[in-house]
């Protein structure tokens, strides 16, 4: 009996504009794969398999306005984003760090049960496919300097402003709005 090939789920995907410049967002029917600035160190463009359909990204775009406009601290979106288990554990506490803070990588590692792996963390981070959703801009390195971002530490930088963290010049740690060092401590 011969063996049916897999057939690749269908991925669709739309160009959005924001104040950081183009967002690409692309999905399957399980939720958000990617979410890619445009500009930058690293652009990742539509694959040709692609198809382009705003309609199935809708409620995303519409929360990504919305964080834009100073609407929205956290995303309510079914997310699907390949990676491996460690990758997968690092992007959910991630996503536990709250808007308008920052974490170190040492200290992400640590909440993770792994006080040695910040450089694993740093790795995994790196290869989060989901810009803003999965806020891999608000981990800083120990000594509270900004540390690698695909995009670009200027984007990096311009996104944590937008959230209300104030970036001293060096050796300072980011500040909060209220001038308190910031430590984000999810209970």
């Amino acid at each position: 009996m011969p063996r049916q090939a897999l057939v690749p789920p269908r991925i669709w995907y739309t160009i959005m504009d924001s104040p950081f410049g183009p967002l690409c967002l692309a999905g399957v029917k399980a939720g958000l794969l990617r979410v890619d600035f445009q500009r930058g160190n690293r652009p990742v463009r539509p694959a040709a398999a692609w198809q382009e359909d705003p309609g199935h990204l809708e409620t995303a775009t519409h929360q990504l306005q919305e964080y834009f406009q100073g609407q929205r601290q956290s995303f309510t979106l079914p997310l699907a984003p390949p990676g491996t288990p460690f990758q997968q554990r690092v992007w959910q506490e991630l996503q536990r760090i709250p808007f308008g803070t920052t974490l170190t990588y040492g200290e992400l590692a640590q909440r993770l049960g792994m006080p040695q792996a910040a450089r694993a963390v740093g790795h995994a981070n790196g290869r989060n496919p989901l810009a803003i959703v999965i806020p891999c801009h608000r981990l800083i390195g120990s000594d509270g300097q900004l540390r690698g971002y695909a995009s670009g530490i200027a984007l990096k930088q311009r996104l944590l402003q937008h959230e209300g963290v104030q970036l001293l010049q060096s050796p300072h740690l980011p500040f909060t709005k209220r001038g308190e060092v910031k430590s984000a401590e999810v209970p």
